[in-house]
């Protein structure tokens, strides 16, 4: 485990405001260690269910991408309830502890869906079906795609595939954004004058939405 900041992180953001992919960046720059020797991207979820696609959806997109770390869920290989506990095992028994990033699909309220949560702490897998999963996670990422409360996997099985795509989309985005910053950040180490304005025009970045 890392050093964490001493106060508690618990962000949201929409992924239909406007700047979502940069603010989403913001908070992965600052919370997610890049320079870690083992850092790794666990995407919880399975391809069989609509809304608990977003972890592997976001998995294959970042896998897709030249993003240099290791993601362990994608829509080919999901991480998911059959498999979760062994990969949670396997990552405690590494000779480096790892700094885990992990990204969940999640159900709340009517107002809520659509929102990205960041927080840090382990997620718990399942929760929103009664399973009894492992915690997992240094940083956690949830997406809040239906309302839960009532036949949750029901629920999640009919939820709209483009809402759990677009969040899952923004999500991979701003992290790899977050990865060119902080690249880039590292390339201009003691430049103070450097600004945001100044970022995204070295990055290139078209949409920041």
């Amino acid at each position: 485990m890392q050093n964490t900041p001493q106060e508690p992180l618990k962000m949201t953001i929409h992924y239909e405001e406007a700047g979502a992919v940069w603010r989403l960046s913001d908070l992965f720059l600052e919370h997610i260690p890049f320079d870690h020797e083992n850092l790794v991207f666990c995407c919880i979820g399975t391809d069989r269910s609509t809304g608990d696609a977003l972890g592997p959806l976001t998995g294959s997109i970042l896998s897709n991408s030249p993003f240099p770390f290791r993601i362990i869920g994608t829509l080919e290989n999901p991480l998911h309830a059959i498999n979760l506990a062994l990969t949670v095992e396997e990552l405690q028994q590494m000779t480096t502890t790892p700094f885990v990033v992990a990204i969940d699909a999640c159900l709340g309220r009517q107002k809520s869906i659509g929102q990205i949560i960041v927080e840090q702490g382990p997620l718990f897998p399942g929760k929103a079906v009664n399973k009894e999963l492992p915690p997992i996670g240094d940083i956690s990422i949830k997406g809040v795609v239906n309302v839960g409360g009532f036949l949750e996997m029901l629920v999640l099985q009919n939820t709209r595939l483009h809402i759990t795509y677009s969040m899952s989309h923004k999500i991979a985005r701003a992290l790899s954004l977050a990865y060119q910053r902080h690249l880039l950040k590292r390339k201009e180490y003691g430049n103070h004058d450097r600004n945001d304005h100044n970022a995204r025009e070295q990055i290139r970045y078209s949409n920041f939405g």
